[in-house]
C-alpha cells in the first residue's frame, strides 16, 4: 500500500529511521525485541495518514514527526499485547515477540512502546493532540476487553461488532488523519472531515481484515487462516451466517467449541461462504468506503486528496 504514498515516501523513510532510534534502550533485550517487531514490517498506515492529513495545511515534517512515530508505537504496542492474548506465534510470517521471548517480556515490551509514545505526545502544546490520543487509547482498551469478554458468544448483534472494530481499528486511523492536520494548525473545517474519513476507512479496513482472515492466501497474510474462528471471535461474516445460513445450528456448535480442529475451522468457513457471508461483508465495507469519499469531497482540492482517494480504493480491493 505504501506505493500509493509517493508524495510522502521520503518522509516515511525518515519516520521509519526515527522509529528505530526511538525504541533503542540501554537494555539490549528491549532494543532487540522492539527492533525485531519493527523489522517484521507493516503497512505504516497510521504515520502515512498522519503525514497526509498534514498536507492539507502548512505541512511540516518537523512538526509531525513525533506524532507520526507515536501513532505507530501505539499500534505496535497493541499488536504485541494482542499476540500474548491470542497466543499467536507468527505475525507477517515471522515469529512474534511472544514466541521469541515469552509472554512476560512481550507484555512489558508493549508497555515500553506505549510509554515511549507518551513521551513523544507530551512534546505538543496543542491540547487537541494529547486529548484525542488519550481518549483513543482508552477506547481502544475498551474494545479489546469487549472482544475478549464476548468470545464464543454467538448471541451478538451488528452493533456489538461495530462497537468493537471502531475501537480496535477505526479510532486510531481516524486520530491519525485528524491530528496530522490539527498539529499543523488546520481549522475544524479541514480536520473534522479528515477525522470522519479516517473513521470510515478504518471501519472498512477492519471489515476487510476480518474477511481476509477467512479467504486470504495464508502466505501473503503472514499468519494462519481462520485465527478469529479459532479464538471464538465473532466477526461480520460470522454474524451474517448465524442469522442466514441453513446450517446455523452446526455453525453455532463449531464456533462455541474451544478446541477446534483445523478441519472444523475450515468447515465453519465453508458454511459462511455458502450463505453469502463474505459477499455481504464486502458490501458493508463498500458502504464505508463510499462514506469516506463523501468526506473527502468536503476537503480542499489538493494533490493529497487524490492520494487519500486511492488509499480508500486500496482498502476496497485489498487482498492481504
Amino acid at each position: 500500500m505504501l506505493g500509493l504514498f509517493n508524495e510522502i515516501k521520503d518522509d516515511l523513510k525518515i519516520v521509519e529511521k526515527e522509529l528505530h532510534e526511538v525504541v533503542k534502550a540501554p537494555d539490549a533485550l528491549i532494543t532487540e525485541a522492539s527492533t525485531h517487531l519493527l523489522n517484521a514490517g507493516g503497512k505504516r498506515l497510521r504515520p502515512a495518514f498522519c503525514l497526509l492529513g498534514g498536507k492539507f495545511y502548512n505541512y511540516s515534517l518537523k512538526k509531525l514527526l513525533p506524532l507520526a512515530v507515536a501513532l505507530e508505537l501505539i499500534h505496535m504496542a497493541t499488536l504485541v499485547h494482542d499476540d500474548v492474548v491470542d497466543d499467536s506465534v507468527t505475525r507477517r510470517g515471522l515469529p512474534t515477540v511472544k514466541a521469541k521471548w515469552g509472554n512476560k517480556i512481550a507484555v512489558h515490551i508493549g508497555d515500553y512502546l506505549l510509554a515511549k509514545s507518551l513521551i513523544l505526545i507530551s512534546t505538543y502544546k496543542e491540547p487537541i493532540v494529547s486529548r484525542v490520543m488519550a481518549d483513543t487509547s482508552v477506547m481502544m482498551s475498551e474494545g479489546e476487553i469487549q472482544q475478549i469478554s464476548s468470545s464464543y458468544n454467538v448471541n451478538q448483534y451488528l452493533k456489538d461488532y461495530f462497537y468493537r472494530i471502531k475501537r480496535k481499528t477505526a479510532l486510531l486511523i481516524s486520530a491519525s488523519c485528524q491530528l496530522g492536520a490539527a498539529a499543523c494548525g488546520a481549522p475544524k473545517e479541514i480536520y473534522l472531515p479528515l477525522k470522519r474519513y479516517g473513521h470510515y476507512t478504518g471501519m472498512a479496513f477492519q471489515i476487510t481484515d476480518d474477511i481476509l482472515d477467512m479467504v486470504a492466501d495464508q502466505r501473503k497474510l503472514g499468519k494462519p487462516i481462520g485465527g478469529d474462528l479459532h479464538q471464538g471471535i465473532i466477526t461480520l461474516p460470522v454474524i451474517y451466517a448465524l442469522n442466514n445460513s441453513p446450517k446455523k445450528e452446526r455453525l453455532k456448535k463449531l464456533i462455541t467449541k474451544k478446541d477446534k480442529s483445523e478441519n472444523e475451522v475450515f468447515e465453519a468457513i465453508d458454511i459462511i461462504k455458502e450463505c453469502g457471508g463474505i459477499e455481504y461483508s464486502f458490501d458493508i465495507a463498500e458502504k464505508y468506503i463510499n462514506k469516506a469519499k463523501i468526506q473527502l469531497a468536503k476537503l480542499p482540492d489538493k494533490q493529497v486528496k487524490a492520494t487519500l482517494d486511492l488509499a480508500a480504493e486500496f482498502i476496497r480491493f485489498r487482498k492481504f
